[in-house]
């Protein structure tokens, strides 16, 4: 099994930040714009439309306020399994750290993987710096 983690600092308070996080169904206007082109509600899941093309299935796991974290399993796709979840913590100096972490497998979607969080974690810090700013 492969295990990814991102991981970055954002020149936001916390609070704004998992605002924008625990909306599951609006990632692709809050978090992750051009990076999500679309999503859409259906259930305990979203359907969401990668700048890729890709149309994924995410299946809401854990959402929770208190500890800032959410859970999320992409169902179908190119994967096996898939579990993630984006964890948000306040620094020292009242920014936030946010932390995408994925298990998946097969091993081999691994890198395609890596490449799509990296991309995703660097816009949701452009996104959120950015609305915090404007």
């Amino acid at each position: 099994m492969a295990s990814i983690r991102k991981q970055t600092v954002i020149d936001a308070s916390p609070e704004e930040v998992w605002d924008a996080v625990r909306d599951f169904g609006a990632l692709h206007r809050r978090l992750v714009p051009g990076f999500a082109t679309d999503a859409h509600l259906e259930g305990d899941a979203r359907i969401v439309t990668f700048f890729t093309g890709a149309v994924l299935r995410e299946r809401l796991v854990t959402l929770d306020d208190d500890d800032r974290r959410l859970v999320w399993s992409i169902v179908g796709g190119p994967y096996e399994h898939h579990n993630a979840s984006v964890h948000i913590t306040e620094e020292a100096d009242g920014r936030t750290l946010f932390v995408w972490h994925c298990d998946l497998l097969p091993e081999e979607a691994a890198a395609n993987t890596d490449a799509m969080m990296e991309r995703g974690t660097q816009v949701a810090r452009e996104t959120l710096e950015g609305a915090k700013v404007g």
